[in-house]
């Protein structure tokens, strides 16, 4: 299992002087004071607060990046614009004393954590960002609007702290792809930088939302990350088969008679073995790794408790289209799905082609 390791945040990273805990920003002006003491470059880290060992990922790569003269600002934010109609906005944790504290020890120079007046003035904006096509794909779909809210309250906060460098975690992989999306079509000057996703030993993606999970539904719950690992094992053996097939000239034909001659002879394994060679020279590679994480989560569908699949999707970073079976290049293999009443994501990058 390939995973981020946990790593203990620095319990003196960034402290203050004699090591007093910092108060949150709770105003633009006060942020913008702020704006005007740093002398290196500045990031940013948007969350929603109930921070835990992947938000101090961000928080440490940005500090990192923006070195010891640089400002590192998380912003702790539930933005009601992201929740739909029977959605957990209430249910979502709010634990901000907690959240001060990961953010110091991680390396930040300070949390914005305005009231909702203060993002929105005057309620509800009524000019928003609109995501577009890729924003009505996959978690589009699943919860209409959520990515207008989304997009809305990153540009908010784009402008208000004013980053050289803004860290998003790849596990929201669509989101990542919209923010950067629209940070290019409407010109911030912000570089998007996405971190790779930490996970617990067991392989779940670390998410705010995994405290709801009882015992038994976070065991089901495994089932996401066993299925894009089970996915990208299965690429990796077709990679490899297509390679073999590769290169002898005329070895997809080769392996076609040589299947058939030794089915003939009852080597049923040797034939499987050379039938696959075949496949996979004439393509179906990204229809054999969607076959293996559904087997995954058709397994989990039949626990105790069951997981209910949303979506179970293998598509282009650069659109979240399906891709096909021809496919070369980037692609991310995304999951959705409900376990009891907690909704989960996972995704898993890929890249096709590696055996050219």
């Amino acid at each position: 299992m390939n995973v981020t390791p946990v790593t203990p945040a620095r319990a003196d990273a960034a402290a203050p002087a004699g090591g007093t805990p910092f108060a949150p920003v709770r105003t633009a002006r006060e942020l913008r004071a702020l704006a005007g003491a740093g002398t290196g470059p500045r990031a940013v880290v948007m969350t929603m607060g109930a921070l835990h060992e992947g938000h101090a990922t961000l928080i440490r790569t940005a500090r990192e990046r923006v070195g010891p003269d640089g400002t590192v600002v998380v912003t702790v934010f539930v933005n009601p614009l992201q929740f739909g109609a029977g959605e957990d906005l209430d249910r979502y944790p709010r634990t901000l004393d907690a959240d001060l504290e990961l953010a110091r020890a991680a390396g930040a120079s300070a949390v914005f954590a305005p009231s909702a007046d203060e993002v929105y003035p005057g309620g509800e904006p009524q000019v928003r960002i609109t995501a577009g096509p890729m924003g009505e794909r996959l978690e589009g779909a699943s919860r209409p609007g959520h990515f207008d809210g989304m997009l809305t309250v990153v540009a908010k906060l784009l402008h208000l702290t004013a980053p050289d460098l803004a860290f998003f975690g790849q596990k929201d992989a669509q989101q990542l792809a919209l923010i950067r999306r629209m940070a290019r079509d409407l010109n911030f000057p912000v570089e998007i930088v996405g971190v790779e996703t930490v996970r617990e030993s067991d392989g779940l993606a670390l998410s705010s939302r995994n405290r709801y999970l009882s015992d038994g539904e976070r065991r089901t719950a495994l089932a996401l990350s066993r299925a894009l690992f089970a996915g990208r094992e299965r690429l990796a053996a077709q990679e490899a088969l297509r390679a073999r097939a590769a290169s002898l000239p005329g070895a997809q034909e080769r392996a076609e008679n040589r299947a058939e001659g030794l089915s003939r002879l009852g080597e049923a394994r040797a034939a499987a073995d050379a039938h696959a060679v075949a496949q996979a020279a004439e393509g179906g590679r990204a229809e054999a790794v969607r076959a293996a994480a559904r087997a995954v989560l058709d397994e989990a569908a039949k626990a105790e408790p069951p997981l209910t699949l949303d979506y179970l999707a293998l598509v282009d970073p650069a659109d979240f289209t399906e891709v096909a079976d021809g496919h070369d290049g980037e692609a991310v293999l995304a999951v959705a799905a409900r376990v009891g009443s907690t909704r989960l994501i996972d995704n898993t990058p890929l890249t096709f082609g590696a055996a050219k």
